[in-house]
């Protein structure tokens, strides 16, 4: 079943060597953005790159499924709220990102956030360990333990300025090891043993 999120809410450089392969600092508290709820597909589904860009990467998430409405909550209430696990992918058209100085358009296009089947939170959330392959190749591999800010204190932080609502998905960060994708490509973001994740890739057609 296709997740149909309020909002998608993303952490941008919350792995210090995916900030340092961007040549960007590591925030100081989670620094948020917003992918439409129109970019989510279903595994199995196309990632369409699209004419607009000459680059297009791959950004393996661990996201979480928000249960219960929260707003200005704790970490530990944070953690209560959570319904589940998916696996998902922040694609981003890398050179429109550089070009806009914002990320809406680049992390906005329809396609750009595929999402796995929905798996159950762990009770350690910082033991889950995360695979992103493009064509049975490893380009990314991280645990939990290396985000900068933990999941219940993201979804704590990002409460105090909105409410999270029944459905709504929030991407944690990507690691490093972002890669541009090419038509043909087939990309699988893995949460080992919670939820995956694999779309094949092709380009916009006229």
């Amino acid at each position: 079943m296709r997740l149909t999120p309020s909002k998608i809410v993303c952490v941008g450089r919350n792995y210090v060597e995916h900030a340092a392969e961007t040549g960007s600092e590591v925030p100081s508290a989670p620094l948020l953005f917003l992918k439409p709820p129109t970019a989510v597909i279903a595994s199995g589904e196309a990632i369409v790159m699209p004419r607009a860009s000459s680059r297009v990467d791959h950004e393996g998430e661990i996201g979480v499924v928000i249960g219960a409405p929260l707003y200005r909550v704790t970490a530990a209430q944070a953690r209560a709220g959570i319904k589940g696990i998916v696996a998902a992918n922040d694609v981003t058209a890398r050179d429109l990102q550089k070009k806009d100085g914002q990320w809406t358009r680049a992390k906005g296009f329809d396609t750009f956030c595929p999402v796995g089947p929905m798996g159950q939170a762990p009770a350690d959330l910082s033991s889950m360990e995360i695979f992103t392959r493009v064509n049975g190749e490893v380009r990314q591999h991280a645990r939990a333990t290396e985000m900068v800010f933990s999941i219940p204190d993201i979804l704590a932080y990002a409460s105090q300025v909105m409410t999270l609502l029944p459905g709504d998905l929030v991407l944690t960060g990507t690691p490093s090891g972002i890669s541009p994708l090419a038509e043909g490509d087939v990309v699988e973001v893995e949460i080992v043993g919670v939820s995956t994740v694999s779309s094949p890739v092709v380009a916009e057609r006229a």
